[in-house]
């Protein structure tokens, strides 16, 4: 049975192993930088997304941006399989700058709202996060972001708000005047500073949810690659500089193996390894875990599952740089 947590002062109870659908995107540019995921076929997510509710991963994960709302579309075509009422849903707004000269646009915002909501095909999502703390060089744009946002949540377009960003610097720079109900920071073994930046003390002090994301560095820690891959067209991971890099590609060939041997018992050992080890030091939180078709949910319902104290210190020795 999946593990599940509850998320903080949300109240609501998820699955820990939860679903990220950037990749139900597909590939995409913003201009001439690619920003997707390539080789995503649509009839793959929606059966994901079937697949994902019956083995009990209730928490899904989109944005506005994701292919354009290409993702959310997908989503909002399950409902008549899918119970709605049985999914925690989460978008995000704030990276389509549209033709305005910043991020956070109060008129782009409330467009791409409701284009979530038509995509979705809800009334209502149940969080709502800032995509990312870009604010303007001095902040001078977060206030009436921030007002916007809430303003949709006194609306009911949304429960929750939620506060993200690569960088944990920055969410702590914002954390106390956005006043999230849930975070979502970038976190994996190989690039961990959820303590060190002083979140993760901020999120249990004030009893937050917070949601992982990123926990396989985009796959790099499957150990599945041996050379430099090639990316299809529309695919960021083209200008992921650590898939360039053949000394971090063998490293991690390396401590994959080092991985199956460690927990040669469970099926799925590198994956148990990176993934539940990040959800052994926070008891509200939950780990984005990309899954594109449904052998990949067939994986993730191994996961969520305990491992030691000891076994989390030799992985997070295993991956030191």
């Amino acid at each position: 049975m999946m593990k599940e947590i509850t998320l903080g002062r949300t109240g609501v109870v998820v699955s820990a192993i939860s679903l990220g659908t950037w990749s139900y995107g597909g590939e995409n540019t913003t201009g001439s930088i690619p920003v997707g995921w390539a080789g995503q076929i649509n009839d793959d997510s929606q059966k994901a997304l079937i697949k994902c509710w019956e083995t009990g991963i209730n928490h899904w994960d989109t944005a506005d941006v994701y292919g354009d709302g290409r993702s959310e579309e997908v989503i909002g075509s399950v409902w008549d399989t899918v119970q709605r009422d049985k999914i925690f849903l989460a978008t995000k707004v704030g990276w389509d700058q549209g033709k305005a000269d910043h991020w956070y646009n109060t008129g782009i915002m409330r467009h791409n709202m409701e284009r979530s909501l038509k995509n979705l095909n809800t009334d209502c999502v149940d969080l709502l996060y800032f995509h990312h703390c870009n604010f303007g060089n001095n902040g001078e744009y977060f206030d009436d972001a921030l007002e916007t946002i809430k303003r949709f949540q006194e609306e009911g377009k949304t429960k929750f708000i939620g506060l993200s960003d690569w960088d944990l610097n920055k969410i702590m720079h914002y954390i106390k005047k956005a006043d999230p109900d849930v975070v979502q920071p970038y976190r994996n073994v190989w690039d961990d500073n959820y303590a060190t930046s002083g979140l993760q003390k901020y999120v249990e002090d004030n009893h937050l949810g917070v949601c992982f994301f990123s926990p396989l560095m985009h796959g790099l820690l499957t150990g599945k690659y041996s050379e430099p891959p090639l990316f299809g067209e529309g695919d960021f991971r083209q200008n992921v500089s650590a898939f360039k890099n053949q000394e971090i590609i063998n490293k991690m060939k390396v401590n994959a193996n080092s991985l199956k041997r460690r927990f040669a018992n469970h099926p799925y050992s590198v994956m148990h390894g990176i993934i539940d080890s990040l959800l052994s030091d926070s008891k509200n939180s939950c780990v984005l875990l990309g899954q594109r078709n449904i052998s990949q949910v067939d994986v993730a319902k191994t996961l969520g599952i305990h491992i030691t104290k000891d076994d989390v210190n030799w992985i997070k020795q295993l991956y030191s740089h």
